[in-house]
């Protein structure tokens, strides 16, 4: 795997942030705990259907508190379009009340902390961090990034884990806020699974796949 130095790493990041200025994060919230919520529910689901189902939920249930009190029954039926319903009703009644318990119904700021609650792995930790504290101090490893990541040759990793190392090591921090937004929206318009449109990749030049499959 070609090693991308790091003024084209910047280059390549730079690029993208001029071809998507508009890359945020699509999941609508207003709260740090709703935000909570919706990272759970996209799990497997696209982040529109996903928007779809949180009005209902949120006002059913604002709070951590009535997250706690919903039947779960109820809960399920709100959610299953969501896919996985079953486990993701279980675990958003499980985290709000470790919310509500552990963290007096504030969501927490730490890598450390977040991950404790049910349903909440270094991916999600690192969405929440970041769209609610502004703290950028990770990426979040989701099938954009790990496809881009290893497509570019920015990682030859399967593992997100291992992914978001080889990519912390590699980014200047200042540019960590920008990564997540700028995969997303590169791995659903250009770099798709299928048929990446590689002829209209404004990054091309720098990617190793695009290098290997046109000779």
């Amino acid at each position: 795997m070609k090693q991308l130095k790091e003024k084209e790493i910047i280059e390549l990041i730079e690029i993208l942030k001029k071809y998507y200025p508009d890359a945020t994060c699509s999941l609508n919230f207003k709260t740090p705990f709703e935000l909570v919520v919706s990272v759970m529910l996209s799990a497997q689901c696209t982040d529109e259907r996903v928007n779809k189902t949180t009005p209902a939920l949120f006002k059913k249930c604002p709070t951590p508190e009535a997250f706690e009190k919903i039947e779960l029954d109820e809960l399920e039926k709100i959610i299953h379009p969501c896919g996985f319903y079953k486990n993701k009703a279980r675990n958003l009644k499980l985290c709000a009340n470790q919310i509500v318990n552990n963290f007096n119904s504030v969501v927490p700021n730490t890598m450390e902390d977040l991950i404790t609650l049910a349903g909440i792995g270094r991916k999600s930790a690192n969405v929440i961090l970041l769209e609610v504290f502004g703290i950028a101090n990770g990426i979040a490893v989701d099938t954009h990034a790990k496809r881009i990541s290893n497509r570019i040759g920015l990682s030859s990793a399967t593992m997100p884990e291992k992914i978001e190392q080889d990519l912390l090591s590699i980014i200047p921090k200042k540019y960590l806020k920008d990564v997540n937004h700028l995969f997303v929206y590169h791995g659903r318009n250009t770099c798709m699974a299928r048929n990446p449109k590689c002829q209209d990749c404004p990054v091309s030049h720098l990617c190793e796949y695009f290098s290997k499959n046109n000779l």
